[in-house]
C-alpha cells in the first residue's frame, strides 16, 4: 500500500506512514492495515515490540482524511463515515490495549487521528517541533479516537481547556497533559529505532537531558484550572469574559470559532468519564455515539464546508452562542442500541 509501509525488521514490527504530501492524513484503508498488522504480530514470537513513525518533516499525522466522508455525507449517505469511525476506534483500542510495547516517534503536527495512532502506546516520543492538538470542535466534531480518554485523565481542568479550545500543545505541554512521555531530539531517532529493531528492548529509550521550552500549561495552569472549572459551557465563557488578563479574551476568541454543540458535548463527555471511571473503551463508545450522529444531526458537514470546502470560515452552527440546551447534548450522546460500538473485528475475533 503506497500510503503506509508495514513490515518486520529484526525484533520489531514496523509501521510507517508514507504520505507526507498529505501530512500523513489517515485513510480508512490505513486504519484497517494498522489493525490487521497488530493482530498478526500479537502472537508472533518474532516481534517483541512495535515502532510507529512517519515520513516527512511537517507531520507525523495531521488527522483523518475526511474528504470522502464529506462527499458521501452531503449526498445523504452516512454509512461510510460511521464505518470509518467504527473501525478506526477499534484500531485505537487495539493500540491502547496491546500486550507488547508500542513506540511512537511523532514529529511536526500530531492532530486528531494522529493522536489516535501515536498517543495510546506505551512509549510516546516527541521532538522540538512537535505540535499536538485535538481541534475537532472547530469542524463540528468532538475530540475522538480516544481523545476524551486522554483529556479526562489530564491534570486539573487541562482536559476541558484542550478539548474546548483545540489549543496546540508544544512538547512540554503534551507531556504535562499526559499525551506523550518523553522529549528526545529527532537527530537521535534513527539510532534508537535501529536499537529497537536489533534488541527488541525499550531500555534504550531515555528522555533527553535537555528539557523542552516551558509551555502554556506550565505558565497558565492556575488560570486554566480556575476558568475551566465552571459548571457549564456558558459559565466558562462568562468566566473568560470577566478575566482581566489577555489569556481570558484570547481563549474565548478561540472558543467562539468552534461549534457550540460540539463544545458542550465534549465538556459533558470529559466530565462524565472522569466521574464514572476513565477507560479507553468507555471513551470510544461515547465518542462513537456522537460521531454516528455527527453528519445527520450535528455540525460536522457544515464545519467541513466552512473550513475545508468553501474556506469562508463562516460556519452556520446549529446553536448560536454558548447556551446549548441540555436536551441537545443528551440527544447526541444517547445510547445507540443495536448500533452501539463493539470491539470485534469484521472477521469476528475480539480486538
Amino acid at each position: 500500500m503506497s500510503d503506509i509501509e508495514i513490515r518486520k525488521t529484526g525484533r520489531a514490527g514496523r509501521i510507517t506512514l508514507t504520505r507526507p504530501e498529505a501530512l500523513n492524513a489517515l485513510t480508512y484503508e490505513m486504519c484497517l492495515a494498522i489493525h490487521a498488522a497488530l493482530e498478526d504480530w500479537r502472537a508472533d514470537s518474532g516481534v517483541d515490540l512495535v515502532v510507529i513513525d512517519a515520513l516527512g518533516d511537517r507531520a507525523f499525522c495531521a488527522g483523518g482524511d475526511i474528504a470522502d466522508m464529506y462527499r458521501s455525507g452531503t449526498n445523504g449517505d452516512y454509512d461510510y463515515g460511521r464505518r470509518f469511525w467504527r473501525d478506526e476506534y477499534r484500531m485505537n483500542a487495539a493500540i491502547a490495549e496491546y500486550e507488547k510495547p508500542i513506540v511512537s516517534f511523532m514529529q511536526g503536527f500530531v492532530m486528531g487521528g494522529g493522536v489516535g495512532i501515536g498517543c495510546h502506546g506505551s512509549h510516546r516520543i516527541l521532538d522540538t517541533d512537535t505540535r499536538m492538538a485535538m481541534p475537532e470542535t472547530g469542524i463540528g466534531l468532538v475530540p475522538d479516537v480516544g481523545g476524551t480518554y486522554l483529556l479526562a485523565r489530564a491534570p486539573g481542568r487541562v482536559g476541558e481547556y484542550l478539548g474546548l479550545t483545540g489549543a496546540r500543545m508544544d512538547p512540554d505541554d503534551a507531556i504535562r497533559a499526559g499525551f506523550a512521555d518523553m522529549f528526545i531530539p529527532r537527530t537521535e531517532w534513527l539510532t534508537l529505532i535501529d536499537e529497537l529493531e536489533r534488541g527488541g528492548d525499550t531500555a534504550c529509550l531515555t528522555p533527553s537531558l535537555q528539557d523542552p521550552p516551558p509551555g502554556v500549561l506550565r505558565t497558565e495552569r492556575e488560570m486554566i484550572d480556575r476558568l475551566f472549572g465552571s459548571a457549564t459551557l456558558t459559565d466558562i465563557a462568562t468566566a473568560l469574559r470577566a478575566e482581566t488578563q489577555d489569556f481570558g479574551q484570547t481563549t474565548l476568541d478561540a472558543m467562539q470559532r468552534n461549534s457550540p454543540l460540539s463544545m458542550a458535548c465534549a465538556l459533558a463527555m470529559v466530565r462524565d468519564l472522569r466521574t464514572q471511571g476513565t477507560t479507553m473503551r468507555a471513551a470510544l463508545r461515547q465518542e462513537y455515539r456522537f460521531t454516528w450522529r455527527a453528519m445527520e444531526r450535528g455540525d460536522f458537514l457544515e464545519g467541513i464546508r466552512a473550513a475545508i470546502i468553501d474556506k469562508d470560515r463562516q460556519p452556520r452552527w446549529r446553536h448560536a452562542g454558548m447556551d446549548v440546551p441540555e436536551q441537545a447534548v443528551a440527544a447526541m450522546l444517547a445510547p445507540l442500541d443495536e448500533d452501539e460500538l463493539t470491539f470485534t473485528t469484521t472477521e469476528g475475533t475480539a480486538s
